[in-house]
């Protein structure tokens, strides 16, 4: 097999990849590939969330009652090129992250215990409440926060820093390069921490990392090595990482009570997390349990989710009725559907 496939590629390098991945492909797969290739071009692209049909929420529903996801945290493999393995790498804002399309044609099995790839791809849904988050594409959000973080100059430089919904986990590696003592990542699939959040760390932390671009330059970033890029070099950075999955106040209780406990947060940082009104309990709880006493929350979301329920009003009040937290906005977006970048913190706090 070319040696290419043992490794992560750039953004220019993907369309060979491409080719070569079709050779292994029957004539019913290759059709299949490049109409996925084609919806998920831009990861970015589609702002709305889909929700799946009736039938696929009844099924998260009645899970959801049976039981709460549990926590469990992701061990970083001692060969990172493991980690790479299969994957084809795309670039957006100068960071690389794992390109969807080829995750899910390879993915499968026990990549994919959780079944989340196939629910996601035959419901034709971003979201399947109880079951799958929303985490394997990129919301748009997220660029929204990191064009924030230059335009604000938040400093990161020895901070204790969780990514919370995190994704691709681009907020936290953009935390990692701004020298943050410790970054941890956490979303809600255990398949999208190994299979996209954890390659797109590795891949940003090798030896040929490259700086971050402004949001201009969001969709034209520097070309890329012609090499297939190992990774190397990254040991310190990955040291300090923690990658969790699980429900928001499963994993708060396994930071808090397990045999190597953390510290408290000084900044957590989450995007797109309050689309869903039933969640907003459980997200208050774990912001109010993991943050510092003078720590702040940065969180980016749209005004409103229509045809989901959530939005910025309605967590404002939810907020403001619980008494434990101030707000204020830092930042409005009117492009598109209007978003909001919203600081949070403790009362009582600095």
């Amino acid at each position: 097999m070319d040696f290419r496939f043992n490794f992560a590629f750039d953004e220019n390098e993907k369309s060979e990849a491409d080719t070569d991945f079709l050779l292994l492909c029957s004539p019913k797969d290759k059709q299949e590939f490049r109409e996925k290739s084609r919806e998920t071009a831009d990861p970015a692209a589609d702002s709305s969330p889909k929700l799946a049909p009736a039938e696929h929420r009844d099924e998260a529903a009645s899970k959801k009652n049976l039981c709460v996801k549990a926590a469990k945290e992701h061990s970083i493999p001692e060969d990172l090129n493991k980690v790479l393995e299969n994957k084809v790498m795309e670039t957006v804002l100068d960071l690389s992250h794992v390109k969807l399309s080829v995750v899910e044609m390879t993915c499968s099995g026990d990549a994919d215990g959780e079944g989340i790839i196939s629910k996601s791809i035959s419901s034709h849904s971003d979201l399947i409440p109880g079951v799958y988050e929303g985490g394997l594409k990129i919301w748009e959000c997220t660029f929204d926060l990191m064009d924030y973080f230059s335009e604000a100059a938040i400093e990161f430089t020895n901070k204790s820093v969780l990514d919370l919904g995190c994704g691709a986990g681009l907020l936290g590696i953009v935390a990692l390069r701004g020298e943050a003592a410790r970054v941890h990542f956490q979303d809600y699939n255990s398949t999208v921490i190994d299979e996209i959040t954890l390659p797109n760390v590795v891949a940003n932390c090798t030896s040929e990392g490259r700086r971050m671009g402004s949001g201009k330059d969001r969709k034209a970033s520097k070309p890329p090595s012609k090499r297939p890029r190992k990774a190397e070099g990254s040991p310190d950075v990955l040291n300090r990482c923690r990658f969790f999955s699980g429900e928001w106040s499963q994993v708060s209780q396994l930071l808090l009570n397990s045999n190597k406990p953390c510290s408290k947060y000084d900044i957590i940082l989450t995007s797109e997390t309050i689309y869903n009104p039933d969640y907003y309990s459980a997200l208050h709880e774990t912001l109010a349990q993991l943050l510092d006493r003078n720590g702040r929350v940065y969180l980016a979301s749209k005004v409103h989710y229509f045809g989901v329920g959530g939005g910025i009003p309605l967590f404002e009040n939810f907020i403001e009725e619980k008494n434990v937290f101030r707000t204020r906005m830092v930042k409005t977006i009117d492009q598109g559907l209007q978003r909001c970048i919203m600081e949070i913190a403790f009362k009582n706090s600095c």
